[in-house]
């Protein structure tokens, strides 16, 4: 699909060369207040693809709205060619209550494609594919770790798809995993509409990080340069190495509860045996090490200070794919 004369979202028109911000209103608060979700169209005058960036899906994942937030305000969204849509907060509920999930206690990421007639976080799911997606040829959606756990700058595609690999590879975040779509997601409804969508994780919930933010825009230039589309004013960095892609990791646990002293670094290299953290008592008395059950590469670290037995405290993988 390539861009027409006039694109036409919500009952609005945007014209060729023009741009415009829409306010989408589903539902209101509890108060009555108005809720108005800002979609920002930014279109050339020139054909081209539609590509869409979404953040805050889940509403405390608010470094993913500081990313589009950056996209707009350093115009990389006007577009050499074709329109680019931004929508910075999906799920505003919870952006406002700083919660994942929508008042009615669903996760938005678990309930597309969403029903007309259903839950409140159902009809957000349903009006997004209705009226936007079907106007949308890639999209990048932003996400970070949730429950105090840091991802390192990261994309995810699902294995054995060379669209998605290849900007995944254009992209170039440190780390690409191969994660298969899970049933209810945005990701997965997008694949269903033939939507090209690369999905970013950086960084953790409630919590801005500057060099998270600053690998998802080099990575989103490259990606719009890829495409014809980036705006001529804006450069392009070429990472001095390639992204490492990640075919299957798995979580280290804590054996033990207490106050959690992490010291190894994200995305860091380790090998089996190495110093990943110690697990301490309050009172000076025990302290348990935590150690790299095997080689591998951090792709996520838990920040929380107090952990209990049990809890996720490092992402390692454990299988790379082979470069060719």
């Amino acid at each position: 699909m390539t861009a027409s004369k006039s694109l036409t979202i919500l009952k609005e028109t945007i014209l060729a060369g023009e741009s415009k911000t829409i306010n989408m209103e589903i539902a209101k608060l509890h108060t009555m207040n108005k809720l108005k979700i800002p979609i920002i169209v930014e279109r050339s005058k020139l054909d081209g693809p539609t590509v869409l960036f979404t953040a805050c899906l889940h509403g405390d994942e608010i470094n993913g709205t500081e990313i589009v937030r950056q996209l707009i305000i350093q115009k990389i969204n006007k577009p050499k060619r074709g329109t680019v849509i931004c929508i910075p907060i999906i799920n505003i509920f919870g952006f406002i209550n700083k919660t994942r999930e929508f008042p009615d206690g669903r996760d938005l990421n678990r309930v597309f494609p969403g029903s007309k007639t259903g839950s409140l976080a159902s009809r957000f799911a349903f009006y997004i594919l209705k009226e936007i997606m079907p106007h949308v040829d890639y999209a990048i959606d932003f996400h970070a770790g949730g429950a105090s756990r840091f991802n390192a700058p990261q994309i995810r595609i699902v294995p054995e798809n060379s669209e998605l690999k290849e900007l995944s590879d254009v992209f170039n975040a440190p780390f690409t995993l191969y994660s298969k779509n899970i049933s209810g997601t945005f990701r997965n409804s997008c694949d269903k509409l033939d939507v090209k969508m690369l999905l970013f994780e950086g960084g953790k919930s409630l919590d801005l990080n500057d060099n998270v933010t600053q690998e998802a825009l080099e990575g989103t230039k490259r990606f719009l340069d890829h495409l014809g589309m980036l705006n001529p004013r804006k450069k392009v960095t070429i990472p001095t190495h390639k992204t490492i892609y990640i075919e299957k990791s798995s979580w280290v646990r804590a054996k033990y509860s207490g106050m959690f002293h992490g010291t190894a670094i994200i995305g860091s290299f380790v090998k089996k045996g190495d110093l990943l953290a110690t697990i301490s008592d309050p009172y000076g008395k025990v302290e348990h090490k935590v150690k790299a059950p095997h080689e591998g590469y951090i792709i996520n670290v838990n920040d929380a200070p107090i952990i209990y037995q049990g809890d996720a405290v490092f992402h390692i993988s454990t299988h790379l794919e082979l470069k060719s």
